[in-house]
């Protein structure tokens, strides 16, 4: 039975990291460049839609990929996602005027969403289940890198070149990721006829389109109690009702219904929709925090969070390889959610006189255990569906995270803003600066940035770095209780055997192997699928006929008692 060497495997996820990196990057590199892009452009109300329009596409469309990669192939879902990705990317960095900027960035995420949900699910085909762990965790620190390397590569891109490259700095990285996968990623996929459940997913859409708009314009576009908000809300809750009406009903749903039959779907989502709440909600104020209070600049506070990635990076892989090595998966997210509480406590204690080392450690905390959890829960569900539900289980796993992040980002920001409030002309008040001075001294809830705020004169500054210091302790202080809510959560998660060994019949590997053949993946030009050294346990000697992939559920598929 001919499976894919380490070697090989390595190099196909060469390709998909690239485009994850790049799908990533796009999320976070962007922040640094705002206020050059509104000097530049204009358009100061209309700013939050920069940020806003690509985190609704990208969540909305994730489903959706998913389900059409299933049905078309993912190789070809892949490449156009990444191809819509690079293009909106090129045009955005042209924009004349801030409308343009944020349609080119709804379609932008539209490809980021494509590509960070089919990167696992692919994944998921080129590797069986128990081998699966040691090669999420490269995946994991994805998203690390760019959580850490956006702020940094857009920072030094902004000071030393033009906000334009924040959205071309990327396309290297995807045209070498669509180099690598159109040479060596070949699955199988049999022809078979589908119908696309099209209002299902217009309803789906909706239902998330409408709820990410009050969760990112609600309290600055207009205010929490208004029509605005409760008419978005209604519409919300209605295109969700629409929608488990049609997806129930509908031979080919988007996101079947079954799947919330699956115990450990809904216990994966669940955490990962917490997990994206206490991650994106609070790790995105670090650099705040080193460029306000700490006064670094934006390259600088990017290397400053080395320290969260190093953690994150070194659980993710570590945890994944104890995965292969021992089969067992779930001590992992039941441990980093843990130490996920207490990083976020610890983030709580920064403060205007906390030295920088310091910070680094709860940094490094805070990354370990964020590392043991991510990649922990697609892992899981992706053991726990049958081989034809792969990528619509993969997508809808990411999907619940990204909308947590979503919801995290809204609720946390708008704490933040709230606590400011108080502690800013609480400060200003304590050191005796007259009433008048405080729309000067940033009593308000817009600072100014972070240059702007450093040139104020003392002791308006001081107050202002210190009312914002406070303000963050109470917005890290808040995620806590989310993960300590996943951490309950994730101990009903039923630990399953991992399916596939190195040579199991029937496995994951087995079927992907019969189905890449032709690519080449080294200086040999070695080809997937030819007969192999017949000495090496984990090659095969010839490869069988193909088989359809859908003929059969895969071994260990579906729920067990």
């Amino acid at each position: 039975m001919p499976v894919l060497t380490h070697r090989q495997i390595m190099v196909v996820l060469v390709g998909l990291m690239l485009g994850m990196l790049v799908a990533s990057l796009s999320q976070t590199i962007v922040a640094t460049a705002l206020p050059t892009i509104v000097g530049e452009l204009g358009g100061q109300e209309q700013l939050s839609w920069v940020v806003s329009a690509a985190l609704l596409t990208t969540t909305a469309s994730t489903p959706l990929w998913g389900k059409l990669s299933d049905i078309y192939g993912r190789k070809v879902l892949f490449q156009l996602a990444i191809a819509i990705f690079l293009l909106a990317s090129l045009a955005s960095g042209f924009s004349q005027n801030m409308t343009q900027l944020i349609a080119f960035r709804a379609v932008q995420g539209i490809g980021g969403g494509g590509l960070i949900a089919l990167s696992q699910a692919i994944l998921g085909d080129v590797t069986t289940p128990r081998e699966r762990g040691r090669y999420q965790g490269y995946i994991g620190s994805v998203f690390g890198i760019a959580t850490v390397g956006g702020p940094l590569v857009g920072g030094f891109l902004v000071e030393h070149a033009s906000w334009r490259w924040t959205f071309w700095a990327g396309i290297p990285i995807g045209l070498a990721a669509m180099v690598v996968t159109e040479r060596v990623l070949n699955l199988p996929f049999p022809r078979a006829k589908h119908t696309i459940d099209w209002l299902g997913a217009f309803f789906i859409v909706g239902s998330v389109a409408s709820l990410l708009l009050v969760l990112s314009l609600g309290g600055k576009e207009f205010d929490w109690n208004s029509g605005w908000t409760y008419g978005l809300a209604a519409l919300s809750l209605a295109m969700l009702a629409l929608a488990i009406w049609q997806e129930r009903r509908s031979s080919e749903p988007i996101l079947p219904p079954h799947l919330f039959a699956n115990h450990t779907f809904v216990v994966t989502s669940l955490a990962g929709f917490i997990v994206g709440i206490a991650m994106f909600g609070a790790i995105i104020f670090l650099p705040q925090y080193l460029q306000i209070v700490k006064g670094e600049s934006p390259t600088a506070s990017g290397l400053l969070t080395l320290p969260l990635v190093a953690g994150l990076l070194l659980a993710s892989i570590g945890s994944g390889r104890a995965i292969t090595a021992t089969g067992r998966y779930k001590i992992y997210p039941v441990i980093g959610l843990l130490l996920a509480a207490v990083g976020l406590f610890l983030l709580s204690l920064l403060d205007v006189d906390t030295s920088l080392v310091v910070a680094g450690v709860y940094m490094f905390v805070t990354g370990v255990g964020l590392g043991l959890v991510m990649q922990v829960l697609v892992l899981a569900v992706q053991n726990a569906v049958d081989r034809s539900e792969l990528g619509v289980a993969t997508s809808g796993a990411t999907f619940f995270r990204s909308l947590g992040g979503a919801v995290g980002v809204a609720v946390f920001g708008a704490l933040l803003t709230h606590r400011l409030n108080d502690t800013i002309p609480s400060r200003l008040a304590e050191a005796g600066v007259p009433p008048e001075q405080l729309a000067a001294g940033g009593g308000a809830p817009t600072l100014g940035s972070p240059d702007q705020i450093a040139a104020l004169a003392e002791p308006v500054r001081g107050a202002v770095v210190g009312g914002f210091a406070d303000a963050l302790q109470t917005t890290f202080l808040a995620a806590v209780p989310f993960a300590v809510l996943g951490f309950v959560v994730i101990l009903f998660l039923k630990e399953r055997p991992l399916r596939g060994g190195a040579a199991e019949p029937g496995s994951d590997a087995e079927a992907v192997a019969e189905g890449l053949r032709t690519a080449v993946v080294d200086d040999d030009r070695a080809v997937i699928g030819e007969a192999q050294d017949p000495g090496d346990p984990r090659r095969g000697v010839a490869a069988p006929p193909r088989r359809a992939r859908h003929s059969e559920p895969s071994a260990g598929s579906g729920e067990q008692p």
